[in-house]
């Protein structure tokens, strides 16, 4: 059940979350069964994806869905299309997505979806068959009340519109089935850059409490897709100094500043910061070595690792917009150096909030304006930023094993009620 420590040049997501686990195990009040059955998860599906190329020919994909825990509700995660995604990926995300609802104290579970592709090297309608035949194979498990994707690493809210559309055929007209939806077909306003603007929000609340004036704050964001785009877009608003920002080709940087709006309009023009001549160009890993007062990986996992680039990092605070940015030895080099890290089932949790306001909606057939969605997002962020401080001050911890022990607590509570153990 154990997965290969090591991925490439850094260590593989699942070893991650179980390092957090185990390391957390020692301040709660679980015991070793408990944490066995938490651990792992409850169900995991492999399955091949066959898909008619536009030339004829027949390509097949693999495809996974891992449903890790749904003691507190049904179970909730996105879908990723990436080449590097397996398993053992999957299985470490499903881990996080139960410890971030747990923690956000909303009624789900977590899942999480992905199939090995590059969708760069798809056209249009080959990208909707294989999502179409991906639900297909997996649909068995998924369901209002059961499993409920939504959008992650180069989905959409097209792709999410595709599943929603194949599982209907099957089930009859069924929006609460999948979320980040294009709002037309039961989509909520704001869900989109729902998880930007909490990775933002949850800056203001940190930077405020550690002594770090937001306004004309120098900050570097890796990634700039939906994620990490969102999030510099609401943290520029809000008077921050943006002074670097990377996609998978480049890094722009400007010490005085980058014009994020122009920015923001030239990326979702051509899908890459290439061409953009009004800053500096770096290579892509140097934005790790500007001296920022915030640094934020809104990329994949293991960007922050000791071999590659943690000696030399110079920041005061870390926000892990991305799903297991750091690694743990990467992460002890981090607290030596006192710099705040601001954990990932905390600071990204505004995806999944968006995702339960969705749900919540289409099962009752109601909507929220976009303002309504963000004021209800953050008083629950806020709530879960407050625990997570207060238990990090009470036990002198780190903000990750507060973060997780509150998860922990909740998971294992549902779980001894439901007469689980």
């Amino acid at each position: 059940m154990r997965a290969p420590e090591k991925r490439g040049e850094g260590i593989h997501p699942y070893k991650i979350v179980e390092i957090q686990f185990e390391e957390t195990m020692r301040i709660t009040g679980i015991t070793y069964s408990e944490k066995k059955d938490l651990l792992f998860p409850f169900r995991e599906i492999t399955v091949e994806v066959p898909v008619r190329m536009d030339n004829g020919d027949v390509e097949v994909f693999v495809g996974y869905r891992v449903q890790h825990n749904g003691a507190r509700g049904p179970m909730k995660g996105g879908v990723r299309f990436h080449p590097e995604v397996d398993l053992y990926e999957v299985r470490g995300l499903a881990a996080l997505m139960s410890l971030k609802t747990g923690l956000m104290d909303i009624p789900f579970g977590g899942a999480k979806g992905g199939v090995t592709v590059d969708p760069a090297k798809l056209s249009l309608p080959e990208l909707e068959r294989l999502t179409r035949k991906y639900t297909q194979r997996i649909g068995l498990i998924l369901g209002p009340f059961r499993d409920i994707p939504a959008p992650d690493v180069n989905t959409n809210a097209q792709v999410m519109a595709w599943i929603f559309d194949e599982y209907s055929k099957a089930h009859g007209f069924t929006p609460a089935v999948v979320t980040g939806k294009p709002v037309p077909l039961g989509g909520a306003p704001g869900r989109e850059e729902a998880t930007g603007r909490g990775v933002a929000f949850i800056t203001s609340l940190a930077a405020k409490d550690f002594g770090i004036e937001l306004k004309g704050a120098r900050i570097a964001i890796q990634g700039f897709g939906n994620v990490g785009s969102n999030t510099a877009k609401f943290l520029y608003g809000m008077g921050a100094k943006i002074v670097a920002i990377s996609d998978v080709h480049l890094a722009l940087f400007n010490p005085g500043g980058l014009n994020i709006p122009e920015i923001y309009e030239y990326y979702y023009k051509n899908k890459t910061l290439k061409g953009y001549d009004a800053a500096e160009v770096l290579d892509r890993e140097d934005l790790f070595k500007v001296e920022t007062d915030i640094l934020i990986p809104a990329a994949l996992g293991g960007a922050i690792s000791k071999e590659k680039n943690a000696d030399f990092i110079k920041t005061r605070m870390i926000i892990e917009a991305a799903n297991s940015p750091i690694t743990p030895t990467a992460e002890k080099t981090l607290l030596e150096k006192k710099i705040v890290i601001i954990p990932d089932i905390l600071a990204n949790a505004g995806g999944v909030i968006g995702s339960y306001f969705e749900w919540v909606q289409n099962l009752q057939e109601f909507r929220w304006d976009r303002d309504e969605f963000f004021q209800k997002m953050e008083r629950i962020m806020e709530k879960g930023y407050k625990a997570v401080i207060d238990l990090a001050k009470k036990e002198n911890i780190d903000l990750r094993k507060s973060a997780y022990a509150i998860a922990i607590e909740r998971l294992a509570e549902a779980e001894r009620l439901r007469g689980s153990y």
